[in-house]
């Protein structure tokens, strides 16, 4: 069980480079330097440094004769008069009003489709081994049982108690059993699995080298992240190489560290594969242990089949760790087939969210929708100043968001899969050193950056599910700091709406934003369209010149090494594109197939809706259309519960009697007709007449005709002053007479009815009972 009596240390937020240590050698007199305590005015490290991996983006834009989008928003701004743009926050308008009023908080109120009731639910945990012993609790670094020189790191980034999820992984990690581990986002996972890495690499065979760790993470930035903080845990080890191995980085580079073998490979999936297939002299054969960090990510579709690559090219003697913050029931399978007798180590089983984390929803209405850039940078502009986190739903909205933030006087970078590595790793530095207030950022960064100082996040765009939900939310609130999680909610997300507030309960914020400080942003984005346009616009030009000039120097290889570039093998893929494109298709048909299972209760009751204005559109119709609106109605329903019983009859199953008396008198008609002009007709065994061998006459024609013989009957009756003959001209006249002629035949039939006979259920009548 957690100690429910833990609590974070929150480390400083000041980060300067601590004193190196490492340059006096390894003799027993500095190693005793561990067991003394750190100095209360001394300056803990960062774990974390992005700025050394790559070029400068300054470099690049050199390189490639390209100006960055900070040059160009900065070239428009000197254009035009900051005072016409930007708004002041103590702008009075004409009648009085500021713009200086402020946005509210309240307590969230629920609507009857955002309350949800709790439910208890549990994993089946038969496949884990019981984790009987395990104590998710200790008082400092020794009592793990760690080396010296990884405790004096532990001691220069500051890392004095370990969390619940360090004290239960490293014993157990140091013994190789297999580990599947979960805690909430900002726990210290990251060293829960590279001390006991670590340590068990200072006892390896030295004298051969192999890759001995391969770990592997969903995106460049936290692999980035995770090749650092080994960086710094083995500060004061000189004999362990870690190698990165990503894309977007010098392949040739990648190709020459990976044959050195170094002893840890942080790696994405993709790019090591790669390696795997195509570089000389790189294999996985002396692997011992193998690490998923955000394992349900890497063990969803998108990365399902480079996962059962890779475990297959590795030996199945191995120890094998899979760590995240939500660990999701679909990955199940997959772990059985990666892990070996695994113990499931739950550092917070009863909690999701840390408590120093303020949740809020700002409800965006259908008619406010088109006004959401302005909510935001409304927000940004008063409320949430600094520090801020912005999570958009696609790469062309938060490079939109870039260019109004920079338009607008806000110092912000975004990150998303259209920049290059160097600008993605610039964007982080710039941000972890704050000089930019704003990141404006895709998924790429929700899974396990951990920037220290981060205040709030802001959801502009909200989620696909609650996973992504409480990994996004898990960039601030961090090791005991506090922090704010805003989520635009529209209509639309009615469902990730209650999962939050299931999960925040009664501690759920509605933020409401001043209505005059959106109008006035909305005239300000309005005012900026133009210069938004430009910079797009200068931007593809920047494209197309970029591409034109690749394939120059393309076609110019070609003709000068041709030889050369003919004679290099291959580079093979273990999945094709064609593959690729399979199956990113199925997984957008799956979402669109469960979008639909979501909306069939909203198109259920729409539909409900418009049954209900036909009935009462329909009551106000004429009195014939609405009888024969009904008629219809009961034919198909006769049809549709006789259709068995009536396939063996000659005519059509379901009839209605009116038809059925028309058309016999009308062929009644034309059998006297036809005698009456000397032509022979035979008739059946019924007594009706067979039709004609000549081609018959469509219906309007022949009703046309009935109707002047009727006509010119009752006009000759009229001049000899006879009595009226009968008419079938009209099917409501035949269905009166017809009904006083047969009047006891259908109080035969009643019960059949279930009610008795009424004018409508006439015309509905099935030909088999008449027949009877």
């Amino acid at each position: 069980m957690v100690d429910s009596e833990f609590a974070f240390e929150p480390p400083s937020d000041e980060e300067i480079e601590y004193e190196d240590v490492s340059s006096g050698g390894e003799d027993e007199e500095e190693n005793s330097d561990v067991e003394e305590k750190v100095k209360s005015n001394k300056k803990t490290q960062s774990p974390w440094d992005f700025s050394s991996y790559t070029e400068s983006v300054a470099e690049e834009h050199a390189r490639r004769s390209t100006t960055s989008i900070d040059d160009k928003i900065s070239k428009l701004i000197k254009q035009r008069s900051r005072v016409e743009i930007i708004p002041e926050t103590d702008e009075v308008d004409e009648d009085g009003s500021s713009d200086s009023e402020p946005d509210r908080q309240e307590d969230f109120k629920p609507e009857e489709d955002d309350e949800v009731p709790t439910t208890a639910g549990g994993g089946d945990s038969r496949f884990f081994s019981k984790a009987d012993g395990v104590s998710f609790h200790a008082n400092s670094f020794m009592d793990l049982h760690l080396s010296r020189p990884l405790l004096r790191a532990c001691e220069a980034l500051g890392y004095t108690k370990p969390t619940p999820i360090q004290a239960a992984c490293i014993p157990l990690a140091l013994t190789g059993r297999d580990i599947c581990g979960s805690a909430i986002t900002g726990s210290g996972k990251t060293a829960a699995f590279a001390l006991p890495t670590l340590e068990r690499l200072l006892f390896r065979p030295k004298h051969r080298p192999a890759i001995r760790v391969l770990i592997l993470t969903p995106t460049r930035e936290l692999a980035v992240q995770i090749h650092s903080m080994i960086g710094k845990l083995a500060q004061f080890v000189t004999d362990i190489r870690c190698c990165l191995v990503l894309g977007g980085l010098s392949v040739k580079a990648q190709e020459a560290s990976l044959r050195s073998m170094p002893d840890i490979v942080v790696a994405t999936p993709g790019r090591i594969i790669d390696h795997l297939r195509n570089s000389m002299s790189i294999d996985l054969d002396d692997l011992a242990v193998l690490i998923l960090d955000e394992a349900d990510r890497l063990l969803e579709l998108g990365f399902d089949a480079e996962i059962r690559e890779l475990v297959r090219l590795c030996p199945k003697r191995r120890q094998t760790m899979l760590f995240s913050a939500t660990m999701t029931e679909q990955v199940d399978e997959l772990i059985k087939l990666l892990l070996n007798k695994p113990l499931r180590l739950a550092a917070d089983p009863t909690t999701k969210r840390p408590s120093t984390l303020t949740e809020e929803v700002v409800r965006i209405r259908r008619m406010r929708e088109g006004n959401q850039e302005a909510v935001l940078l409304a927000l940004c502009s008063k409320t949430f100043t600094s520090k801020v986190i912005i999570f958009s739903g696609t790469k062309q909205a938060a490079h939109r968001l870039k260019i109004l933030f920079g338009l607008a006087g806000f110092k912000a970078a975004e990150l998303h899969g259209n920049l290059t590595q160097a600008q993605r790793l610039d964007a982080l530095e710039l941000f972890r050193r704050q000089e930019v207030d704003f990141l404006i950022a895709t998924n790429v960064a929700a899974r396990g950056l951990d920037i220290i100082g981060v205040q709030t996040v802001i959801n502009y765009e909200c989620p696909r599910d609650y996973t992504s939900y409480v990994h996004r939310v898990g960039r601030t609130a961090r090791a005991g700091r506090e922090g704010y999680a805003v989520t635009f909610v529209t209509d639309n997300d009615r469902s990730l709406l209650k999962a939050i507030v299931k999960r925040a309960g009664s501690k759920l914020k509605s933020r409401i934003v001043a209505e005059q400080s959106i109008t006035k942003w909305c005239q300000m984005i309005e005012q900026m369209e133009d210069q938004v346009a430009a910079i797009l616009r200068e931007e593809r030009e920047e494209m197309a010149l970029r591409k034109a000039e690749m394939e120059v120097n393309k076609a110019e290889n070609m003709i000068t090494h041709r030889d050369e570039i003919l004679s290099r093998p291959k580079r093979t893929w273990f999945v094709t594109e064609k593959e690729k494109k399979l199956v990113a298709n199925a997984g957008k048909e799956t979402e669109k197939g469960s979008k639909k299972k979501m909306m069939s209760a909203e198109e259920a009751e729409e539909r409900k809706m418009k049954a209900k204005k036909k009935r009462e559109h329909e009551k106000n119709l004429p009195r014939k259309k609405r009888r024969k609106l009904e008629a219809s109605r009961e034919m198909l329903e006769d049809e549709a519960g006789k259709e068995g019983n009536n396939r063996n009859n000659k005519e059509k199953p379901g009839i209605s009697l009116v038809d059925l008396a028309y058309r016999r008198a009308k062929a009644a008609k034309g059998a006297k007709k036809a005698a009456d002009a000397g032509r022979v007709v035979r008739t059946n065994k019924k007594g009706g007449a067979k039709k004609s061998s000549h081609s018959s006459k469509s219906r309007p024609e022949e009703m046309k005709e009935l109707f002047q013989t009727d006509m010119s009957e009752k006009k000759q009756k009229k001049s000899s002053g006879g009595k009226k003959s009968s008419s079938f001209n009209s099917k409501s006249r035949y269905l009166h007479f017809y009904k006083r002629r047969n009047e006891n035949h259908f109080l035969a039939l009643g019960s059949y009815f279930k009610g008795g006979l009424t004018s409508l259920s006439l015309m509905s009548l099935p030909l088999h009972l008449h027949e009877s």
